[in-house]
């Protein structure tokens, strides 16, 4: 019961959200909703044994050397569900499996019946004088060299028993090490459940607090409506209205361009004409006066008649080239253009504008109604989710659960005594059984030391000394206690060597796979009515897809639990955060939005009637190819500073005196007349090639350009008229999915906390971690086996060195007879000394 408590935490949120397929989707504004609030979990469900683990990996090489199949699935389903046995294949294979084990324990008990067996035999033939047990050494040339080898071969087999009896010192100690740090392990465990269950209420309370962040902003977006949904439609609208206002503005600085350019054509050729006269008078004078110079008596001289002959040929440069008295007058054109400016369409065209910027405030007011609704639908929306968590007894479910996890850390706590006390039980056990093996040790390195020492190779068997004998009585000491006590270490070998290599098969290795959990997954395995045993315990259907695999891999990944054990089949709240639900009503209030922005004039008939207007002013029949004709021409036939400069340097040609003078007077003359008349000639003609040239290009196709402006313009007011609500609805039904979207996004950012963040399971995963991959496997079984593995292999070597210490004890011993050889008698007769 508490189990399927625990898995109703989580029950008010959805795993799937159906999604609402508008005409449109923007991407909506990110919301930030931050992160759910989340506690760091302490415990870290991975073991580091240290230097332990090199003896680990060492057992483990050894167990697969003994059993290398794979693990044996169909055998343990077929046990599980009670059918093994059914078939004579199966008992083959399970012998064929365990084969390993089965030849290693059938070794150990051969050694456990005939050790004690054989050891017996040995003492009563001892007894007998026989098997070694006559005190009489016989003299051999190569007895130096038997004695190095036997106490050489005891010595290596007794250093091989130590460190077989230290490798099962260590792992004893090292198994009670970790199970009285254990406590601490299993406290972070309960430690981390009790965080499980208090952040919960935390975390939800945090998701639902954020959907005020969501209406909030969507709150906001609507109260500013004007803003977004109406600039929207204006917006649209003004992708055709804009360009047509702005035509029509053109138009109307086109219209006060025309009538400058006419002033300046006006006003220039009249400034030409009246210059033009007065140059030419001028110039006529100047033509008069030098001719009267050139007359006198002077450029009659040799020195001065050439030079005043090319004077006189090049008088008739001064004379006026361009006539512009002939020119037509604009002063109809300008007449008709000032007639069209007494009505300013400048300021039409911005009553336009200024009438279409109004159409946000004329969809606020014409929304105001339908958008209040909306608003509403939007408060009940957060209502529903608040009142709704508010029904999941969520506070009474974290009650019992943590009332049951209390109960269960005092159970824990109240019994860890117990476990220790018998972990000390065990501890002092194994102590005893290394305590044999030290014992056996001990005798056989004293016997080697005393014996090594105390040996004289001068002294004869029957007068070896008392160190010598002590060392031979040390190693048969070794001997007997071999006897008693190897068959007693081989029989706790054997059944932990049994218990532990199959527990390290059988379920540490494929726990570490997720092999175990495979066949634990296995249909109608557990229970022979259910498909899925997990589904049918926690939902009470079997045939839910639920397995132990995923659920574990879930939690190990630290996802939430609502994802990890598929809560959704327990409680699927979709209908309270399906939202397609509530914008029915908005979509059909939508639909029957009728907005009327016929208020929207962008120009009035006055306006079109002066466009008209302009276009019949009559600039076109200006005749533009007569004035430009002129305008390209010089004001003078030569460059009068030219001229005047070429005039000076023939008067300095001649010679000095009054005609000299008298035509530099004359170059200075017509230079003051380029200044004061020519020059401002020239600029006039420059402002009247400008307005023509301007006037050239309006009066281009202007009756064209200007309806063109006229049908942009009625287009665009039509599109207003008749057109204006279908754009509003699209408009604000993209403003909608944007509004929309923001709950979308909350919806969203709920499954995925869930999913990843909510309730997060990995103290569960951890929980099964420290119970079965660390305490079981790595603290239990793995020094267990690291125990037997030591402790047998000490056992084993005790044959050998048994075998050595019989044969080495002859030599340290002192006998009662020895062979002694007597010259005097015949050749290899031996007589004995007693």
């Amino acid at each position: 019961m508490a189990v399927e408590l625990c898995l109703l935490l989580l029950l008010f949120c959805g795993n799937t959200i159906s999604e609402v397929q508008p005409i449109y989707k923007p991407p909506p504004g990110t919301l930030d909703f931050g992160f759910v609030p989340a506690k760091t979990y302490d415990t870290g469900a991975y073991h580091e044994p240290g230097p332990m683990g090199i003896l680990f990996k060492i057992v483990h090489d050894f167990l697969y050397l003994v059993q290398p199949n794979s693990f044996p699935q169909d055998l343990i389903r077929k046990l599980a569900q009670q059918k093994f046995g059914n078939t004579q294949g199966d008992y083959q294979k399970a012998i064929y499996y365990e084969i390993g084990f089965i030849v290693s324990a059938a070794l150990g008990l051969l050694f456990i019946l005939l050790l004690p067996l054989v050891g017996l035999c040995f003492c009563m033939c001892r007894c007998c004088d026989n098997c070694g047990g006559e005190m009489h050494q016989r003299q051999k040339k190569n007895a130096d060299c038997q004695r190095s080898c036997f106490a050489t071969f005891l010595f290596v087999a007794s250093l091989i028993i130590s460190v077989g009896v230290l490798c099962a010192y260590a792992a004893n100690q090292h198994l009670t090490s970790q199970v009285r740090g254990a406590k601490k392990l299993v406290n972070s465990n309960f430690k981390d459940l009790k965080i499980f269950l208090n952040d919960t209420p935390a975390q939800i309370d945090y998701l639902v607090s954020k959907y005020n962040t969501t209406k909030d902003k969507a709150l906001s977006d609507l109260n500013n409506v004007g803003p977004l949904l109406g600039s929207r439609v204006q917006e649209q609208l003004g992708k055709e209205v804009c360009p047509a206002l702005d035509a029509a503005l053109t138009m109307a600085g086109a219209i006060r361009e025309t009538k400058e350019a006419l002033e300046n054509v006006s006003v220039s050729v009249e400034v030409l004409q009246e210059g033009t006269e007065r140059l030419h008078a001028n110039l006529t004078d100047v033509k008069m006066h030098l001719s009267n110079t050139l007359n006198d008596s002077a450029c009659s001289a040799v020195q001065a008649a050439s030079t005043c002959n090319i004077i006189k040929n090049s008088l008739n440069q001064l004379n006026i080239n361009a006539n512009f008295t002939g020119l037509p007058g604009v002063s109809s054109q300008l007449a008709k253009v000032n007639d069209v400016l007494k009505i300013d369409l400048s300021s039409l065209v911005q009553k336009g504008y200024a009438s279409f910027n109004d159409t946000p405030d004329l969809v606020v007011n014409q929304t105001r109604n339908i958008l209040s609704d909306i608003k509403s639908v939007l408060e009940s929306i957060g209502a529903n989710i608040s009142s709704f968590t508010k029904t999941l007894p969520v506070e009474k479910i974290l009650a019992d659960l943590t009332i049951y996890l209390t109960q269960s850390e005092t159970y824990v706590q109240d019994y860890f005594p117990v476990v220790e006390q018998y972990d000390f039980y065990r501890w002092l056990a194994c102590l005893i059984l290394c305590c044999m093996v030290i014992l056996i040790l001990l005798f056989y390195y004293l016997g080697l030391l005393c014996g090594t020492c105390g040996y004289d190779k001068h002294a004869s068997p029957t007068t070896r000394g008392c160190i010598s004998n002590t060392g031979g009585n040390f190693l048969m000491a070794g001997v007997g206690f071999s006897f008693l006590f190897s068959w007693v270490l081989m029989i706790v070998v054997v059944l932990t060597f049994v218990t532990g290599g199959n527990v390290e098969k059988l379920v540490c290795e494929p726990f570490e796979d997720k092999t175990l959990f495979k066949v634990l997954d296995t249909p109608y395995l557990l229970n022979q009515h259910w498909k899925n045993y997990l589904s049918g315990i926690l939902f009470k259907n079997p045939n839910i897809n639920l397995t132990f695999e995923k659920v574990y891999s879930d939690c190990k990944e630290n996802k939430g639990i609502y994802t990890s054990l598929h809560l959704e089949n327990l409680f699927n709240i979709n209908e309270f955060l399906n939202i397609s639900m509530y914008t029915e009503d908005v979509a059909l209030k939508i639909e029957h939005i009728q907005i009327n922005l016929s208020k929207i004039i962008l120009l009035d008939e006055i306006g079109k009637e002066n466009l008209l207007n302009f276009s019949s002013s009559g600039i076109e029949g200006i005749n533009f190819a007569a004035y430009l004709m002129e305008i390209s021409k010089s004001v003078t036939k030569a460059d009068l500073l030219s001229f005047a400069n070429d005039l000076e340097a023939r008067a300095d040609q001649l010679p000095k005196g009054a005609l000299e003078n008298a035509l530099k007077g004359h170059a200075n003359n017509i230079r003051m007349i380029h200044n004061q008349q020519v020059v401002p000639l020239e600029q006039a003609m420059s402002t009247l090639n400008h307005s023509i040239r301007l006037l050239k290009r309006t009066s281009s196709e202007l009756m064209v350009k200007v309806k063109n402006v006229i049908s942009a313009v009625n287009a665009a007011q039509l599109l207003i008229n008749n057109n204006a609500s279908q754009v509003i609805v699209q408009e604000t039904k993209k403003f909608m999915d944007t509004v929309i979207g923001y709950f979308e996004q909350y919806v969203e950012w709920v499954k995925e906390s869930i999913a990843m963040e909510v309730a997060a399971c990995k103290p569960i995963a951890n929980v099964i971690d420290t119970a079965v991959d660390i305490f079981l496997c790595s603290y239990v079984t793995d020094s267990v086996n690291t125990f037997w593995f030591g402790l047998g292999g000490s056992s084993i070597f005790l044959i050998p060195a048994i075998i050595f210490a019989v044969k080495l004890s002859k030599y340290y011993r002192r006998m009662d007879t020895e062979d002694v050889y007597d010259d005097s008698s015949v050749s290899g007769t031996w007589h004995f000394t007693l």
